[in-house]
């Protein structure tokens, strides 16, 4: 594999084996659900526009996904206090909860994947899995940006 293709294949093999385990879990939440409640539980208390942002999705689809997620009361829904205008979106402990249900019922379906793996493979991963969550931090500075 060229070194151009890398970061794509894991990209398209990432969505690959959650679209896998989530058919395998049956679990049919959309996973714009579970890529809102990681992004509260790592940076909780988003404005709903910079959530959708961070999101990839519209400000009026984010929106309704929160109203779905509020009526699950997974997540609630304030008024910003320096702009009342703009609402601010926390995590609940029961969205967390979920969250961590959905990432062990994911764990669970895809091990038998990965059974055939020695601790050299293993390794790779891990190293591979830190490097990649280095680098997907929506804080650290992007290519190309200027202060």
């Amino acid at each position: 594999m060229q070194r151009d293709e890398i970061i794509p294949s894991i990209v398209i093999s990432a969505h690959a084996l959650a679209r896998i385990a989530a058919q395998h879990a049956h679990n049919d939440a959309p996973s714009a659900q579970w890529r809102v409640l990681s992004i509260l539980e790592r940076d909780n208390g988003r404005r709903v526009g910079t959530l959708a942002a961070a999101a990839r999705t519209t400000q009026p689809g984010m929106t309704r996904l929160l109203g779905d997620l509020e009526r699950a009361e997974l997540v609630t829904r304030t008024a910003d206090r320096a702009d009342s205008r703009a609402t601010v979106v926390h995590i609940t402990d029961a969205g967390v909860a979920a969250l961590r249900s959905w990432r062990e019922e994911f764990r669970a379906t895809l091990a038998p994947l990965f059974e055939d793996l020695d601790v050299v493979d293993w390794a790779t991963l891990t190293r591979a899995a830190e490097i990649l969550a280095a680098h997907s931090d929506e804080s650290a500075p992007t290519a190309g940006a200027t202060e």
